[in-house]
């Protein structure tokens, strides 16, 4: 008995396991497109996977790859378009993992305006936020109805894309995401409609992914966070409106329409196997970005992803 009692308090006396440290800067702002994360975190996934997860948003969505790149930040979430630029301009990077598997971006024109199709943006002003890949993304896609970019003027919006639709400001805007400005405007009372770019003469990619500093990423840690959002995003899928309930408990402004909207369409496109890569998919983007004369060269899939799942 006394032996049992003395164990028991030495069990007691031991500090509980130290857990990894990692931070992990978002694209922007917490929405549904991040519901593995913070479902990993609110139930307990990351803690029992010994991982101490520090999520921040940032203020300025350019500045996560450049946190990641300086090693300020262990991880991202950026966009698969965008990684083959900055690796190309020397930042050290590497997609890790996918957070959103299919492509989120489309043109987005007015439901009841005079766009019925692509060839009928001819002529017309097309609103965008960020340039090079977007430039890119669009040009395929007036490609694909007989159109170039010299035939479109294109109009910096910022990141006001749905209201300078709304307001008339453009006919249509490239960079809207599907399962947001579609529901926004919906809310407003003014339909919308997508043209996807993976129907208009693009490859599919992923939309969002996780990118890390090859030269300083801790592998093993990484591995524990994916398999953590990978648990996450398999409660999600089968508890969808009690994940739903817990995302938007996190925060007040997360429970209005726009997000439960959001959320609803968000989930179908969730990567149910964050840690596996297509490696096929990063290598037609890759040759897509370079024969649209964005990439000097192309480089092998080694280069800009890694596939953790595998080793």
């Amino acid at each position: 008995m006394k032996i049992a009692m003395f164990l028991a308090c030495l069990l007691a006396a031991t500090p509980a396991m130290a857990q990894d440290r990692i931070t992990l800067m978002l694209d922007w702002f917490v929405n549904p497109d991040h519901g593995p994360i913070i479902l990993a975190e609110e139930l307990g996934y990351f803690a029992e996977a010994g991982l101490d997860v520090g999520i921040v948003a940032p203020a300025d969505p350019s500045d996560p790859p450049k946190m990641v790149a300086a090693g300020r930040a262990d991880l991202a979430v950026s966009y698969q378009p965008q990684l083959h630029l900055q690796v190309a301009a020397g930042l050290p990077l590497r997609r890790v993992g996918t957070l959103v598997a299919t492509p989120l971006n489309c043109l987005l024109v007015l439901g009841d305006g005079p766009v019925s199709g692509i060839a009928d943006l001819a002529g017309r002003r097309i609103g965008f936020s960020v340039a090079g890949v977007e430039e890119a993304l669009l040009s395929a896609m007036l490609a694909s109805a007989g159109l170039t970019l010299g035939e479109v003027e294109m109009v910096s919006v910022n990141w006001s894309l749905s209201p300078a639709l709304m307001s008339g400001q453009v006919d249509a805007v490239i960079g809207a995401f599907r399962n947001f400005e579609l529901n926004q405007m919906a809310i407003e009372g003014i339909p919308g409609r997508c043209f996807y770019p993976e129907e208009h003469g693009l490859p599919a990619y992923d939309e969002l992914i996780y990118i890390a500093n090859p030269e300083t990423m801790d592998a093993d840690a990484l591995r524990r966070f994916l398999a953590a959002t990978e648990r996450a995003v398999q409660y999600i899928v089968n508890h969808p409106q009690e994940s739903w309930e817990i995302f938007a408990a996190t925060s007040a402004e997360l429970g209005d329409e726009l997000n439960r909207r959001a959320w609803i369409d968000t989930l179908p496109r969730l990567a149910l196997r964050p840690a596996a890569l297509d490696s096929g998919r990063y290598a037609r983007f890759e040759s897509f970005l370079f024969a649209q004369g964005l990439l000097e060269q192309v480089r092998p899939v080694r280069e800009l992803a890694v596939d953790l799942g595998a080793q």
